[in-house]
């Protein structure tokens, strides 16, 4: 543990990848701001973290400016589950394009470092694979899942311009599927639907015939990857992938939840998803010659942890009805 009198904002803290960030950061002694609207946040992380007595919590919606002292800012505020970003394109989009930029300002106003949580899914259904950072992609514009892809890559080139023309310390993490204790669960994305859907003896829904690929990413692997990126010393205005090279089959993922959990579900295939990419596997060179980092996590082993999880938050819900999100192929 390493003791620090240095405040860090961290904005979606109460999400996912939020609460575990924030919980990594307590736990090496530095103060945390807690930055959240709640629209997909949860109480229970800001409850257990707050009791840390190094821990504030604000609610706000960083659509709007926002004045805080910060010797570091994680910039996490944004849906990354489908059905959540797909319900409010336009928040969804104006979230990352004016939150990156108050944030920007944030930053200029206290000399801050800042870090963007960029996505796997700059790269569109990509015509290059695996993908490093010099890709430059294929989304698709007028698609329902371009809120959540173009304002991610919006929100970069403000950090790059901001990098230019004020030169502010930035970091830009390029994540790819996180998956771990902590999620929500309806949080829509592939792991947890199918960890639900295999608890509960439910069927597993594919969208296409499950030939489609992703790679997953364990969250302490991934928390590991966004704090060395911040902690790196030195100007890296380059964004850096953050992912598990290892590709499955969402055919492959199923079977192994199906295996794991003991459960007589059965894989169904509904017909593709709109805007679907068909790959997905990061390169990660960059970040293994820059910050000395890969993923040591396998799935097999990330899994029962995960599973573990979703079996306790069921068993707290069994009198609650479950939201019963589909199973599309997600983004990290």
């Amino acid at each position: 543990m390493r003791s620090s009198n240095r405040t860090t904002v961290v904005t979606g803290g109460a999400g996912f990848l939020g609460y575990h960030l924030c919980k990594r950061l307590l736990a090496e002694g530095e103060w945390v701001v807690c930055v959240d609207d709640m629209s997909t946040g949860m109480q229970a992380h800001v409850d257990e973290l707050a009791a840390s007595g190094r821990y504030e919590f604000i609610r706000h919606d960083v659509r709007e400016p926002l004045s805080l002292k910060a010797d570091r800012i994680f910039n996490l505020a944004c849906p990354a589950s489908p059905p959540a970003y797909e319900a409010d394109p336009i928040k969804t989009m104006l979230t990352n394009v004016l939150g990156a930029r108050n944030l920007l300002d944030m930053a200029v106003e206290n000399g801050a470092r800042i870090l963007q949580a960029s996505t796997s899914e700059v790269y569109g259904d990509p015509l290059q694979h695996p993908q490093n950072e010099d890709y430059r992609g294929n989304v698709a514009i007028m698609g329902p899942r371009a809120c959540y892809d173009e304002g991610k890559r919006c929100a970069e080139t403000l950090f790059y311009d901001y990098h230019r023309t004020l030169k502010v310390d930035i970091r830009v993490a390029r994540i790819f599927n996180t998956y771990g204790p902590s999620m929500r669960a309806d949080d829509g994305r592939v792991i947890s639907n199918f960890v639900i859907q295999a608890l509960l003896g439910e069927d597993l829904t594919v969208y296409g015939d499950g030939s489609f690929t992703r790679s997953f990413c364990y969250v302490d692997d991934m928390i590991e990857g966004l704090v060395r990126l911040m902690d790196h010393e030195g100007d890296l205005p380059l964004p850096v992938n953050l992912g598990n090279p290892r590709e499955f089959s969402i055919n492959d993922v199923a079977r192994t939840v199906i295996s794991m959990t003991g459960s007589a579900s059965k894989v169904v295939h509904l017909p593709e998803a709109l805007d679907d990419p068909k790959v997905r596997r990061p390169v990660i060179d960059r970040a293994r010659k820059i910050l000395k980092w890969e993923p040591k996590i396998r799935l097999e082993d990330g899994l029962p942890p995960t599973i573990r999880h979703f079996a306790r938050e069921l068993s707290t819900l069994k009198e609650t009805p479950r939201s019963h999100a589909v199973t599309k192929i997600f983004p990290a």
